[in-house]
């Protein structure tokens, strides 16, 4: 497993780590046991970088990754997060004051549950999840949580973005307020790289890439009449004709790459990682042949320049409502 920085903190982390959300629920049904088994043979692997949140299950998530945690030796980074207060919308709107949805009695309250669900004595990296532009010039809630950092509560200080306005955080970044964002990028969602990438990088900002692999379906193992079960987070995301017009993109990706010696999954990790301001890649985990076929592709020679200039023309701008599908 190769090993990255993390951005300007002394932390080498693996650059493809453990995604946790579907191990607290929310994809459909999932036993502990396979959660426990699939963290530990990430582990085994060289995965040091696990990503999870109070919203996986309630703490769920991370209750079972303080239990594995406590059952190993290596030094493992876990990233969490805690989400807006329920007094108002998600994502927060413009209009939410970041006094009601992220005040200090709140914050400081829920570090102490997050410490308490991992049962460490200092969270690594403490994300609020999620955020709002109207926020940027007065961002109370990270000076609270640098306040939490001189404590000693948590390493360091991170956002995870909000999907509709990812880069509200570059202005958090050239400002200093954070040691990481969380980001969205993938072979169709491509925006990160015409600012938000390069910024992260020239301000020594850790990256962290969510949803490498647009919620599964650039695994490339569905059809366009797959249907998820209830209580499954992605029903709702490929509701309508979404998962047939997903699939039908990613039938363009085999047709062009399919001969290239690369699986789906290869090549959608591989393209996030080619990003030299990548930190790492949460890849979704949650059985232990995923741990293994993620963590390989670490092993694999990086994509060229010329499959990259072609995945490129891969980017689908979805929420743009202009020409063509």
């Amino acid at each position: 497993m190769k090993k990255r920085k993390f951005g300007r903190l002394n932390w080498e982390v693996s650059e493809i780590g453990f995604g946790a959300w579907a191990i607290g629920g929310g994809w459909g049904p999932q036993g502990d046991g396979d959660s426990v088994a699939a963290l530990h043979r990430a582990i085994d692997l060289g995965v040091n970088f696990i990503d999870t949140a109070q919203g996986y299950g309630n703490g769920h998530s991370e209750r079972l990754i303080g239990q594995v945690l406590r059952e190993r030796s290596e030094e493992i980074y876990v990233a969490t997060k805690t989400p807006v207060t329920g007094a108002g919308p998600w994502p927060p709107s413009p209009y939410c004051r970041w006094e009601d949805r992220y005040p200090e009695a709140y914050l400081r309250k829920n570090v102490e549950e997050r410490l308490q669900c991992l049962g460490v004595e200092a969270l690594d990296l403490l994300q609020l999840h999620t955020w709002t532009r109207a926020w940027n010039d007065d961002p109370g809630p990270l000076q609270i949580l640098q306040d939490l950092k001189k404590e000693g509560k948590i390493r360091a200080v991170g956002v995870s973005t909000p999907e509709q306005d990812q880069n509200s955080v570059v202005q958090l970044m050239r400002e200093g307020l954070v040691d990481s964002v969380q980001v969205i990028y993938n072979i169709f969602e491509q925006e990160p790289a015409a600012q938000l990438l390069p910024v992260a990088e020239q301000c020594g900002v850790a990256v962290i890439v969510r949803v490498a692999y647009d919620e599964g379906v650039l695994t490339g193992k569905y059809d366009g009449s797959h249907q998820f079960p209830d209580g499954d987070f992605r029903q709702g995301y490929f509701a309508g004709d979404r998962m047939a017009r997903a699939v039908d993109r990613v039938d363009r990706l085999k047709e062009e790459f399919g001969g290239l010696g690369r699986s789906m999954p290869e090549l959608a990790l591989g393209f996030t990682l080619a990003h030299s301001a990548v930190s790492t890649v949460i890849a979704g985990t949650r059985t232990v042949a995923q741990a293994e076929s993620n963590a390989a592709v670490s092993n694999l020679t990086p994509l060229d320049a010329m499959m990259l200039k072609k995945l490129q023309a891969h980017n689908w701008r979805r929420g743009v409502w202009y020409g063509g599908k």
